[in-house]
């Protein structure tokens, strides 16, 4: 399912290469979807996986930078320019993620996402565990620093996180699917650095402050 993700991704870069925005926005809802369903079939059949779990980042992340390329290539974005779009989103991402791993594990126990994933995790009865070592060197490679430099920035947070989960998911890919959607449909494309360079990190920085109160 995974793999599905990313040819989604890989096919609304395409086609925003195109100058096929609305369809490729579309596509990119789509692509959320699934991705929801597929994890939470996996919580609700009992069988996560740390393979998954370090793969679908891998996935994501080559997704991202694909569909920023594209954008980049649409609106003659500098190279500069378009890293930072990635980078900001990165971060958005990881603050989501940061708070949807606490509130799971307050609320169903699952730990097969973790704040710290410095240390390798054994492979379920179901995945190999030689897999699951390649995919956590990848992960700490190129994905644990952004952990870590949001778990250096995050409070303790509040007693049930109600108002950082809350504020955070707008930055999950979900919402901002819908958004960049919208903003599709309105031609409206052209804000789509205001909405993540601006919404979006007064948002991120909102959440962060109340952790700290």
């Amino acid at each position: 399912m995974t793999n599905l993700h990313l040819l989604l991704s890989l096919f609304g870069a395409w086609l925003i290469y195109e100058g096929q925005t609305i369809l490729a926005c579309s596509i990119l809802i789509v692509k959320g979807v699934i991705d929801a369903v597929d994890g939470e079939l996996a919580r609700t059949r009992e069988r996560p996986s740390h393979v998954g779990r370090y793969w679908d980042t891998v996935v994501d992340t080559i997704g991202l930078i694909a569909v920023m390329c594209a954008f980049g290539s649409l609106f003659n974005w500098e190279i500069a320019f378009t890293f930072l779009m990635i980078l900001a989103i990165l971060f958005q991402y990881s603050l989501f993620n940061h708070y949807s791993i606490l509130m799971r594990a307050l609320g169903s126990g699952d730990t097969t996402s973790r704040i710290d994933e410095r240390i390798r995790p054994v492979a379920h009865p179901w995945e190999k565990q030689r897999n699951v070592n390649i995919l956590h060197f990848i992960y700490l490679c190129f994905f644990n620093w952004q952990d870590r430099i949001i778990s250096g920035l995050s409070g303790k947070g509040s007693k049930s996180l109600v108002f950082e989960l809350t504020a955070s998911s707008a930055l999950g890919y979900g919402m901002q699917s819908l958004l960049i959607f919208v903003l599709a449909l309105t031609q409206s494309l052209a804000y789509l650095p205001h909405l993540v360079l601006g919404v979006n990190m007064f948002l991120m920085a909102a959440v962060l402050l109340r952790s700290r109160l």
